[in-house]
């Protein structure tokens, strides 16, 4: 688990409410601008006489220190998406019932955990930072995750379609083009837990819960030094809302193609202890996603139907230890938009997932230590079809392949942080991760797809272990410097590739009970600065190195796309990166703030699928040999009053590879990565009245093969949310993603559309909490 930077000690809720204080005793409250209750904020309490203490903030929003220095102090609160607040005590003034008061930030003033696992103001931290916040996930019109990420210029999925339409295992996540494929380049964090799924590397973007998230955190960069495993491209982390007391959230929408979706967040807090419970559900018909021109009997909807339960509580034993617990639920079924001329048999797949985690959280005078422990609890079944040469076409479909693949994995983390004298701040940890899984495969005969003729459990068990240490150092005011170095070991074993032909059981030529072991060492250093030139203009780099092991889907599972098969490869080895970054945030006039960053990254021994055949039907995945991507991020952010904003972005990628076996793949770019791609949204907000927010979004042509054959045209989109409050508690809202119903391009071999125009409409009920 990797929770944001530990405190020296948290509130004693029961204390803070029923005993009285000692004389020496600081103590107060944290709302934001509206009088909300601020829980789970970062209170710094400074001294001329001594270290810095810290403490959070509890559910209702209150903190103290039973023990402060004499004489004159500074209180710093610091919590995601606001500004930094200070405020000084002097000498003998009164240092009970404070009342502090959190403002809006600006881009360069939020406060993130990610990048540095400890609270930085953006602003201080040499690293390209995107920080999505509570406000920005309101007025989405996205119903999951990853459509409400494509705003993010650096953003992408392996393909162009929504969650809500493409199979699970084509969700892997890349920024800025890393090595795209359906595992992830990027790690996804879920308040500090690996959210990746373990066997494969994609991610359920359905499994999100975005009513209950209070911002997330874009990390773009090898931060391998920090996370590790997957973290070679960058860190995504969806952080969620801390319990408050007696809250009580309920959203509930309806949209075209039947879609219901409703959301549930409620939280108390009840002496020391702080729970709450997030749960959603939603159903959609779906669309056809094979363009209409080449639609024959095979193709229907494709659709999904996906629940989530979590339950958290942290308990607060005493102001120097905390304790916390999380437990959730999935369920996901999806009809794959095709079905079997045969029989019927829908294309389909469906996910269970359980999962845990928990830990402390400890004050040890002037340090702090989180320890914690998670499990993964998943199951996953596909099946697979044929849709073999035939006039007309797709007019002939039959079931391939069924596959159920169960995984186990479980994990732990220890890290410790402590600041040395007023220059250093130094953090040492160590993870530890286990992954357990099968594919385990019924091939189907090639007449009518319904008798098993062959038998397939292939799999093994990965182990991946990591030590790293960290120091923020602050040689001058202006300067901040990061150093940081991270030494991983991991090891695949017990790998199999069992077959046997049916009824018979007797073993195929590919049988193989003992697949060869592979392990391997690597160190993953990181260097950055950043100076403050003035108060307007800040310039900062960073140069660093990261790693992916390859996954057990991709070391043992085979699997079907329409006409393209895709082979694992048990002989695949690590991918390596090398590379930095260079930017400049600027503040050119008041409430406006631009970055640009120049990116450079050479990756060793990418993983990418490889055709085997001249039509390009058969796949295997390969490392690869060399890619280059590189290219300019730039982003502006401008607040003409209170109620209008302006935000864009844009990026220019270059993904090309550089070394491989075929030579004939040099200079070629590197599958499903555009080269431009950019996104504007303007927002209107006024309580009075009304919430309009507006985005339009830029995909440029890409590549679909790795021949560059094949060509996905550019497209753009318009979106649209509307919002208005009826009452105190209430608010009805209207929003339309692609409101002008454009028709693009997402695949081929056939040609595949994205997402039709998406119309909700709904209510929101929120109780509490204030």
């Amino acid at each position: 688990m990797f929770p944001p930077a530990v405190t020296a000690g948290a509130p004693d809720i029961l204390s803070t409410q029923a005993a009285p204080l000692p004389s020496d005793s600081v103590a107060g409250s944290v709302r934001d601008a509206d009088g909300g209750l601020v829980p789970g904020a970062t209170v710094v309490l400074r001294s001329s006489s001594g270290p810095d203490i810290s403490t959070v903030t509890a559910a209702d929003g209150s903190f103290v220190f039973r023990s402060a220095p004499a004489g004159a102090l500074t209180i710093i609160v610091r919590a995601g998406g606001f500004a930094e607040t200070r405020q000084v005590i002097a000498a003998g003034a009164p240092r009970t019932g404070l009342a502090i008061t959190l403002g809006p930030a600006a881009i360069n003033e939020t406060v993130t955990v990610t990048a540095t696992r400890t609270e930085q103001r953006m602003g201080d931290v040499p690293a390209s930072i995107t920080v999505i916040g509570r406000d920005d996930i309101k007025r989405s019109p996205a119903v999951v995750a990853d459509d409400l990420l494509r705003e993010v210029s650096t953003f992408s999925l392996f393909r162009r379609t929504s969650s809500l339409a493409s199979h699970p295992t084509t969700q892997g996540v890349s920024l800025r083009g890393i090595g795209p494929s359906g595992v992830s380049r990027t790690l996804v964090l879920l308040d500090g837990v690996p959210f990746n799924d373990p066997f494969g590397g994609w991610v359920y973007w359905s499994r999100v819960p975005m009513e209950s998230a209070d911002r997330i955190e874009v990390v773009e960069g090898a931060t391998s030094n920090l996370y590790g495993n997957y973290a070679m491209g960058g860190v995504i982390n969806i952080v969620s809302r801390a319990p408050t007391r007696r809250t009580l959230e309920f959203k509930t929408q309806i949209g075209n193609r039947k879609s219901p979706k409703i959301d549930l967040f409620a939280g108390d807090a009840i002496g020391r202890l702080a729970f709450a419970v997030d749960a959603s559900a939603f159903r959609t018909d779906g669309y056809p996603t094979v363009i209409e021109s080449e639609r024959g009997k095979v193709d229907n909807n494709a659709s999904v139907n996906f629940n989530n339960l979590t339950v958290r509580a942290d308990y607060a034993v005493n102001h120097q230890l905390r304790t916390f617990f999380r437990a959730g639920t999935f369920r996901e079924d999806r009809d794959n938009g095709k079905a079997s001329t045969i029989d019927g048999t829908e294309e389909a797949n469906k996910t269970r997932w359980t999962s845990v985690s928990g830990g402390i959280r400890a004050g040890l005078g002037t340090s702090q230590l989180v320890a914690s422990l998670f499990g993964d609890f998943e199951t996953f079944r596909s099946n697979f079809l044929a849709v073999p040469a035939a006039n007309p076409p797709r007019s002939l479909g039959r079931m391939t392949l069924n596959q159920r693949v169960p995984t186990h994995a479980t994990g732990a983390l220890a890290q410790w942080a402590r600041g040395i004298g007023a220059q250093h701040y130094v953090t040492v940890g160590a993870d530890w991760r286990w992954v357990d899984g099968d594919s385990e495969e019924d091939g189907l005969d090639a007449t009518f797809g319904q008798n098993v003729i062959l038998h397939r459990v292939s799999g093994g068990t990965q182990q991946l272990s990591g030590i790293f240490v960290q120091d923020l150092i602050t040689p001058a005011s202006r300067v901040v410097v990061t150093l940081g170095a991270r030494l991983d070991h991991w090891r695949n074993y017990d790998g199999h590739n069992l077959e046997t032909n049916q009824p018979s059981g007797t073993p195929t030529a590919g049988n193989n009970p003992n697949l060869p072991e592979r392990d391997d060492t690597v160190v993953s250093p990181r260097a950055g600065a950043l100076y403050h030139v003035n108060d307007r203009v800040t310039v900062w780099g960073n140069f660093g190195s990261g790693f992916r092991a390859p996954t057990l889907n991709e070391l043992y599972r085979q699997f079907r796309v329409g006409a393209i098969l895709t082979l694992p490869n048990n002989q695949l080895g690590p991918e390596r990166l090398t590379g930095g970054d260079a930017g400049i945030n600027i503040e050119p006039i008041r409430h406006m703030t631009w970055r640009t960053t120049y990116f450079d990254n050479r990756v060793k021994n990418p993983v990418s699928n490889v055709s085997q055949n001249q039509a390009g039907t058969i796949l295997m995945r390969n490392n690869l040999g060399k890619t280059r991507i590189r290219g300019l991020q730039t982003d502006v952010e401008y607040r003409l009053t209170p109620q209008w904003q302006v935000s864009a972005a844009y990026l220019y990628n270059q993904a090309k590879v550089t070394e491989s076996t075929p030579a004939t793949l040099v200079g070629k770019y590197l599958v499903q990565v555009p080269v431009h791609r950019g996104s504007v949204r303007v927002t209107f907000a006024d309580p009075r009245y009304v919430s309009v927010s507006v985005g339009v979004q830029g995909i440029g042509s890409q590549y679909d093969d790795d021949q560059n054959t094949r060509l996905l045209p550019a497209y753009g989109l318009v979106d649209l949310s509307v919002s208005r409050t009826l009452a105190r508690e209430v608010d009805v809202f209207f929003a339309a993603q692609n409101i002008f119903d454009q028709q693009y391009v997402v695949g081929t071999l056939p040609t595949l559309v994205g997402s039709p125009r998406f119309v909700t409409a709904g209510v929101r009920v929120k109780l509490g909490g204030k």
